[in-house]
């Protein structure tokens, strides 16, 4: 099994409109793992527009207002929700392309939403209906990460949950699955399994090679391995792939074991849309 033609979802308007479907070409939602400050995050979208706009692959940037499921207290969030609108805001203003965050209460959504283009879902929520409600009802395209607890054919109740609220936009994510102790692993099965459902799938390569809680009071990770599991999602076929990456991510606050490198992102993302290329046509 490989693409499933589907619906398209889109984000964004004019030149910066972004699809995302399993028929048509590949599409990126990246940025760093949180929000650390408005001079970071000019920085860090500027680059990544640079790349995505010589290579030609449409992007959603990405950043978390909180890091609301930290592996301890002393875990550094972010910015905060107010802070961070102002930035998401001002961002779009400078560089037009759309954005996305996550949301991880009912009341987030509506104050979110006349901003952000894109609401996601982590994964540990993907199953609070009330949540999910909220974010279908301001009819923003969602992003929605399949629980490292749940089987890919789950999914299709965690979707029915955002179209029978009136919100057919919506973006299945594959982040792995839990197995056994700090380890998760990528069913690369799910992708079929799940496109077959109607809906666009996001393969999400950085938080897939995440070790929970693997160093005691925060999450490891293997960045060696991003690489391998992205090329073998686009290989069987997805519409888009989700890449945190910072430019020093050995020093980053969060998530910087699993972060793509910067430097590195131009030559990852050049393979990705050759192997989305092959996956395409031979589709």
């Amino acid at each position: 099994m490989s693409v499933v033609a589907n619906s398209v979802v889109a984000v964004g308007e004019g030149k910066s409109r972004v699809e995302f479907s399993n028929a048509k070409p590949l599409s990126l939602i990246c940025g760093p793992c949180q929000m650390e400050s408005r001079d970071h995050a000019f920085m860090m979208a500027g680059s990544i527009k640079e790349i995505t706009d010589k290579l030609g692959i449409g992007l959603v940037y990405k950043s978390s207002f909180d890091k609301a499921n930290r592996t301890s207290l002393s875990g550094k969030r972010g910015i905060g929700l107010e802070k961070a609108l102002e930035v998401f805001s001002d961002l779009k203003k400078e560089f037009g392309f759309p954005v996305l965050t996550d949301i991880h209460t009912e009341e987030q959504c509506a104050e979110v939403a006349p901003v952000v283009d894109v609401l996601q879902i982590p994964a540990f929520l993907c199953r609070q209906t009330d949540l999910l409600v909220a974010a279908a009802k301001t009819g923003r395209a969602i992003n929605v990460k399949k629980g490292q607890f749940l089987a890919p054919w789950d999914m299709k109740n965690v979707q029915a949950k955002f179209t029978e609220s009136g919100n057919p936009n919506v973006m299945l994510c594959e982040r792995g699955a839990s197995f056994g102790y700090n380890t998760l692993v990528s069913d690369m099965r799910s992708l079929p399994i799940m496109a077959a459902m109607g809906s666009p799938v996001i393969f999400d390569a950085t938080h897939s090679v995440q070790q929970p809680g693997g160093q005691g009071g925060s999450t490891g990770g293997q960045r060696e391995f991003v690489e391998t599991l992205a090329r073998a999602a686009v290989a069987v076929g997805v519409a888009g792939v989700f890449i945190e990456s910072h430019q020093d991510p050995d020093n980053a606050p969060s998530d910087g074991p699993n972060m793509v490198k910067l430097q590195d992102l131009p030559r990852l993302l050049e393979t990705l849309m050759a192997f989305d290329g092959v996956a395409k046509r031979s589709a």
